[in-house]
């Protein structure tokens, strides 16, 4: 489990591409520091397992093909700066909210509009994950825990249903969203109390 405190920015170093899935060697000097074989680590939001640590300062990691299709992991090449957050200790403060690191779905960035001291971002977000969204409540894009602070529909019909996020200046300095331009591709993962609510409710 996760809190979608983001701990640091790392950098993809090495993309290895194997059948129906990728080994990725991911840099991270904070998350690695105490890392072991086995241990799980958000990486954009994606929750994914240590296999070696590499110079003290990387990780290796295997990705699966569902993953690689599910996520935006598949578009990361060498370079590519990422999310990382380690799992979170059972004595540690919950500074965002319960993020499993199981990706619901992607989204597109459409839109940023920049104000002096924060930035509204919004995002496309898939028809079937739409009705897990409200407003002032939490949603975790690319492994950041965030407050949905909007949410409507595109007239024009595609892409319809949206919502938007206010970055504070931590967020835009510290995250990869702070500076990602429109038509990036984002992992979103909703709140898992409401999938449970709506899966009780059918069973009723």
């Amino acid at each position: 489990m996760f809190t979608g405190i983001v701990e640091e920015l790392g950098e993809i170093v090495a993309v290895e591409p194997l059948a129906d899935a990728a080994r990725l060697r991911i840099r991270g000097k904070l998350v690695t520091s105490d890392a072991r074989h086995g241990d799980s680590i958000a990486v954009n939001g994606v929750c994914l397992t240590v296999v070696d640590i590499v110079d003290g300062d990387s990780f290796t990691t295997d990705v699966m093909g569902e993953t690689l299709s599910r996520s935006s992991i598949g578009k990361l090449d060498v370079g590519s700066r990422v999310n990382l957050e380690r799992a979170a200790a059972v004595d540690s403060r919950l500074g965002g909210h319960i993020v499993q690191g199981h990706v619901d779905g992607t989204g597109v960035i459409v839109s940023r509009d920049p104000q002096e001291n924060w930035e509204v971002v919004r995002v496309s977000v898939p028809e079937a994950l739409a009705r897990y969204i409200v407003e002032k409540g939490s949603i975790t894009i690319d492994g950041i825990s965030l407050t949905v602070s909007g949410i409507g529909a595109d007239a024009t019909g595609e892409d319809r249903d949206w919502l938007e996020v206010s970055l504070i200046p931590t967020t835009r300095e510290l995250t990869t969203l702070g500076t990602a331009p429109v038509g990036t591709t984002v992992n979103l993962e909703v709140d898992i109390i409401a999938k449970y609510v709506e899966r009780l409710m059918q069973h009723r």
